[in-house]
């Protein structure tokens, strides 16, 4: 068996490369037997970060944007399995980089995928695509429509658009994962400051609920839907077991930094008025209009919002069980936070 992975370097990439590496011991039998060769599609400016010491693991420096460059990942690997994991969540150049990358990124994939009689594509999306809940208390499954949040939320549909169609027209089988907040080891700095502000008493929050995805969860999720015959052409919510509060979020890594790794918490709280969330909202609107995308004022329009759903349809499909909850999954991202020198 081969298997490709995109993404990696990445916080979900690289987790999901130990995983398939026998390194996450929760995982370990979950991972497929006589594996031949693990291929990761590494961007060429990333390529010196890359790192992995497994025999079967083999970097292939390309672009999943630049089609021509993707022929030595795709080379020989009839019957393969893909991971496709790779995206941008908070683009750096613009709205055009949502599109660029989401979707024309993905169709490159999965064309390719098609043309070398791949065995299956899985594909990572995200909540996006469906929206923000229209009500507190109501939770998403996977029969609700599409109400894509701006740009990044229209890429991600447009992706999920095309794995569809694949999938309906016969051409490979696909499965669609639907991950919520990450949170868990090797995350990007954008993880650590929300602990420094909570640390700091100045995490902005509402009293809205958010469903969370410790990414151990979602690995189990990837390599369980690889080889399960029932999940063909299905998209399915990858989530911890219950949404939580932004309280208990933050009550939660407020009492781990001071109860158990004797970091001193500020014991404050910094409630945004809706007010000001939906001027963020609108701001955020504009603005990617024009093409310009601001990750702040995008971040603080959703700070009110509730964003819930259910995982229920994956463990009923493919045995799914989220076996790391908010407690734990915090406990081990502060650990590994301040293991890799990170400053909270």
């Amino acid at each position: 068996m081969k298997i490709l992975i995109t993404g990696s370097p990445g916080w979900l990439g690289d987790r999901f490369v130990q995983a398939v590496e026998g390194k996450i011991a929760e995982l370990k039998a979950l991972v497929p037997a006589h594996i031949e060769e693990i291929r990761c599609l590494v961007l060429p400016e990333l390529e010196a970060r890359f790192k992995s010491d497994h025999p079967h693991v083999r970097p292939i420096v390309g672009d999943m944007t630049r089609k021509d460059s993707l022929k030595s990942l795709f080379e020989g690997a009839t019957g393969a399995l893909l991971f496709h994991i790779a995206g941008i969540v908070h683009a750096t150049q613009g709205v055009k980089q949502f599109v660029e990358i989401n979707v024309e990124g993905t169709r490159n994939l999965l064309e390719l995928a098609i043309k070398n009689n791949l065995q299956r594509m899985i594909v990572v999306s995200s909540n996006s695509p469906i929206g923000c809940n229209p009500q507190p208390g109501h939770v998403f499954t996977e029969e609700a429509p599409y109400h894509p949040y701006m740009a990044y939320g229209r890429s991600k549909m447009q992706m999920e658009m095309l794995v569809q169609e694949a999938f309906e027209e016969r051409r490979i089988e696909t499965v669609i994962l639907r991950p919520c907040w990450f949170y868990g080891p090797g995350q990007p700095p954008r993880q650590t400051r929300f602990f420094s502000l909570v640390k700091s008493g100045k995490v902005p929050m509402g009293e809205n609920k958010r469903s969370m995805s410790y990414v151990d969860n979602v690995c189990q999720a990837l390599l369980k839907t690889a080889v399960h015959g029932n999940v063909n052409g299905k998209t399915y919510w990858i989530t911890d077991e219950k949404p939580y509060t932004m309280s208990q979020i933050v009550d939660t890594v407020e009492r781990l930094l001071e109860k158990e790794f004797s970091i001193p918490v500020a014991h404050k709280r910094l409630h945004v008025p809706s007010l000001v969330c939906e001027a963020a909202r609108v701001s955020d609107a504009v603005l990617q209009k024009m093409g310009i995308y601001q990750q702040q004022i995008h971040v603080l329009s959703e700070v009110n919002k509730t964003i819930a759903a259910s995982c229920a349809k994956a463990e009923r499909d493919f045995g799914y069980k989220p076996l790391v909850g908010l407690e734990e999954g915090m406990r081990r991202s502060i650990r590994w936070c301040l293991d890799h020198g990170r400053m909270i």
